[in-house]
């Protein structure tokens, strides 16, 4: 690969670290309902993993619930069945119509609940939604809900802010980058016709190595013949 590919590299690896917010580089020691991947693309479409890990020992979790933002309606929501559970998507009438692609939307998806499963002690589970386009916004907050079987009710919905003082219950929150940011990743993805160039110049390169290497074993090997003989 030539230096200047190198050096494209490196910049798209710099820009995007440039863009990704401080806040997808920590963690948290404490076990919570999270949104899964941590970032995503404005104006795209992603798939969000709810992640719901059982932390009570002596009971568990019978019920989710994740409220969607009502301030960045989204237009397209979809689940994917959890065997086991039953899923009920509900919808909201919007304080006023949101103009999108497809023309302008008056109700959105504003809480989806599952139950009829159950997450046991020491095990978590992950609930799949599809969302898109997403909203040319810093970040999206989901407030969610967890009910376990001794009637108990947690509720993650606080807003965890920079990260830094994390609260008790901190909310599933998905980080929105700038579509630019998400281009420049393509950058950094190999380009099949430059590798297969790259790799046809390697081995060329090492038979004419490999040739010159046994002209001068060859010419090593006559001329001690040589002077044995003499």
């Amino acid at each position: 690969m030539s230096f200047m590919a190198h050096a494209r590299r490196l910049g798209a690896v710099t820009a995007i670290a440039a863009l990704l917010p401080v806040t997808v580089l920590t963690g948290s020691a404490s076990a919570h309902v999270t949104a899964n991947p941590r970032t995503a693309e404005q104006g795209g479409y992603t798939k969000v993993s709810f992640r719901v890990p059982n932390e009570r020992d002596g009971a568990g979790t019978t019920k989710v619930r994740i409220d969607l933002p009502p301030q960045n309606p989204i237009a397209h929501v979809s689940v994917r069945p959890v065997p086991g559970w039953t899923v009920k998507v509900e919808k909201a009438k919007l304080p006023a119509p949101v103009k999108t692609d497809g023309g302008e939307l008056t109700e959105a998806v504003s809480r989806i609940t599952w139950s009829g499963g159950e997450i046991e002690p020491g095990q978590f589970q992950e609930f799949d939604v599809s969302l898109g386009p997403l909203p040319a916004v810093d970040r999206l907050l989901f407030k969610a809900e967890q009910t376990y079987s001794g009637g108990e009710v947690v509720r993650w919905d606080q807003d965890p802010g920079d990260g830094e003082d994390e609260p008790e219950h901190p909310a599933p929150v998905l980080q929105l980058v700038p579509k630019q940011a998400e281009n420049l990743s393509a950058a950094l993805a190999p380009d099949d016709d430059d590798d297969d160039d790259e790799t046809g110049r390697v081995i060329g390169a090492l038979g004419i190595v490999g040739g010159v290497l046994g002209v001068v074993i060859g010419s090593v090997g006559i001329a001690r013949s040589r002077r044995s003989r003499a």
